[in-house]
């Protein structure tokens, strides 16, 4: 059994030129960082005592005899990749809910394919699982997503990412003190606006017009260096709340569903109340709102904002992590045998021995 925690992400600037479409012809940079909040994922080889070969837990439970049964599309893939002719169980557990703008689907993307390469016994670096989940979410399904959220699902931390023309990935971890990581964090507010959408849907209104949109996604590339040199640097954090206010505006003008006017209404009450800036993660449409303010102005913009919820978090440093490990018992010889005898005779024979059994351990 293997139990992978993969984390969320925080992106700041530059989304949107982590799309191939943009940075094939043009350079790509985001920043961004991984967050305590997690996706995780419990992976098992299945006993051959059950009438189903997959069982997937998530927010439906599926039992299936084969894997093209699947309805999940991405655990279907997997699947198909490293367990076509033998029974896997998959639990799947999140912090924050789906399709909220935290680059769960990457994250879920992540930990499934790092825990597939655990139990088959490999391990992969960190640019290459975010690569195979970037490879899973644009090729094999379709998806209209960027490469930014499997990178930071992947290595966690508060990184500069460059994309090139080539294709190449750079990942550049933010040289920060301890003490200005901390005075950073404590800038930062994040509340759920309970709107729930898919990103992929939002980044169709605005994705396919790339070439139609180039002067705002060429602004974004500086926006990344700028910010950068301000978290580095040992002066006013200030600056870089008023950077990702300015980003937000740009982002707001590449597509119509990016915001609403309950949107933008939440973030204009948060700056009347003290808020220097932010900007709403993902895609947009919905999700959560992000903002950067001072400390001593944090107490009135949450009174201010008293419906919707707040979510404290702080960064995280390690990306996707196998943080249980347990071989199981050897099944192969029956899942032989069970090839050449109906599943409902070997369920008779075991009536004895099952009936005096503990159930098999569910998460």
């Amino acid at each position: 059994m293997v139990i992978t925690r993969t984390p969320f992400r925080v992106s700041f600037f530059g989304g949107g030129t982590d799309y191939p479409g943009w940075f094939h012809k043009h350079r790509g940079a985001v920043l961004a960082c991984g967050i305590d909040k997690y996706c995780y994922i419990t992976l098992r080889y299945l006993p051959p005592f059950f009438p189903h070969r997959y069982r997937i837990v998530y927010s439906k439970t599926e039992s299936c005899a084969s894997v093209s049964e699947i309805q999940h599309p991405a655990v279907r893939a997997v699947c198909q990749q490293f367990f076509p002719d033998r029974g896997v169980e998959i639990h799947h557990d999140g912090d924050l809910p789906a399709r909220s703008g935290m680059g769960s689907s990457s994250s879920f993307a992540v930990g499934l394919i790092n825990a597939a390469h655990a139990l088959t016994g490999n391990m992969v670096s960190r640019m290459k699982l975010a690569r195979e989940a970037i490879h899973l979410e644009q090729e094999v399904l379709g998806e209209t997503v960027g490469c930014q959220d499997q990178v930071l699902a992947s290595y966690g931390g508060l990184n500069y990412v460059r994309f090139e023309p080539s294709g190449e990935i750079l990942v550049r971890p933010i040289t920060i003190s301890r003490e200005r990581l901390r005075d950073f964090s404590s800038h930062l507010m994040l509340f759920f606006t309970g709107v729930i959408r898919t990103s992929s849907d939002v980044a169709k209104s605005y994705v396919p017009d790339i070439p139609k949109k180039e002067a705002q996604l060429a602004s974004y590339v500086p926006m990344v260096e700028e910010a950068s040199r301000i978290l580095s640097s040992t002066g006013s954090l200030r600056p870089f709340g008023e950077l990702l206010h300015r980003g937000w505006m740009v982002k707001r003008s590449l597509s119509a569903e990016v915001s609403s006017p309950e949107i933008d209404a939440w973030y204009e009450t948060a700056r009347k109340s003290g808020a220097v800036g932010g900007k709403l993660l993902g895609a947009g449409g919905g999700g959560f709102l992000l903002f950067f303010a001072e400390p001593s102005a944090q107490a009135a913009i949450r009174q201010s904002l008293g419906n919707l919820l707040e979510i404290p978090f702080e960064l995280d440093p390690l990306g996707s992590q196998i943080i249980f490990f347990d071989r199981q018992n050897d099944y192969r010889m029956a899942e032989s045998r069970r090839a050449e005898r109906p599943v409902q005779d070997l369920r008779e024979r075991s009536t004895v021995s099952l009936a005096s059994a503990k159930p098999p351990c569910s998460v």
